[in-house]
């Protein structure tokens, strides 16, 4: 049995969720971690000066219980697949693919050091301020939130990932789906072959 673990990062809204399930789709025996679903709850994500809750920091997610669960499909992914009720190829020469997507998975080391590759999915200002503001989050973005809160955070995440993370291959989340999928599913078929 082969393994394989795929980073798929970037920024709010640029396409991380949307490439990751368009790669499941297409990878036999692969299945996603997202990064979301291990946010604390809302009563003990701090507030900062201006009210703004404190979302887009390490601190805000457990972590923990992230690393358990990639640790758990490191063990033996047949099986942790099954359990979710996922399908399964059953040959001794099969790979298995984990796909973690997150807009802090690079800036968690312990995370980071288990990749063997990782994307960063990347738009620009407008575009992100755009995609961010025809989505539904609960609690909702208070007013000014995405520019006194969200982007700055994001200039901070990624100034302190491109400082310890190498290796990172970055994507336009401007691209068509199918534009963008085909050279990360090739680039992921050629590893394959190496794995």
């Amino acid at each position: 049995m082969k393994k394989l673990i795929i980073g798929i990062g970037g920024m709010t809204n640029g396409g991380k969720s949307t490439l990751s399930r368009n790669l499941q789709n297409i990878l036999p025996n692969s299945c996603i971690i997202s990064q979301d679903s291990f946010f604390k709850e809302d009563s003990v994500v701090p507030v900062d000066s201006r009210g703004f809750k404190q979302y887009d920091t390490l601190d805000a997610l457990y972590m923990d219980r992230m690393m358990s669960v990639v640790r758990s499909w490191m063990q033996d992914p047949r099986r942790f697949m099954e359990t979710r009720g996922l399908s399964v190829e059953h040959s001794e020469s099969c790979v298995f693919s984990l796909i973690v997507e997150g807009f802090l998975i690079f800036n968690y080391g312990a995370l980071n050091v288990l990749f063997d590759k990782r994307y960063f999915l990347q738009i620009p200002y407008e575009t992100c301020k755009m995609r961010r503001s025809l989505r539904v989050y609960t609690p909702p973005d208070p007013e000014g939130y995405f520019d006194g809160y969200v982007w700055p955070m994001y200039l901070k995440n990624r100034k302190d990932m491109d400082s310890t993370v190498e290796d990172l291959v970055f994507l336009d989340g401007t691209q068509k789906k199918e534009d963008l999928l085909a050279p990360v599913f090739k680039d992921i078929q050629q590893m394959f072959k190496i794995v």
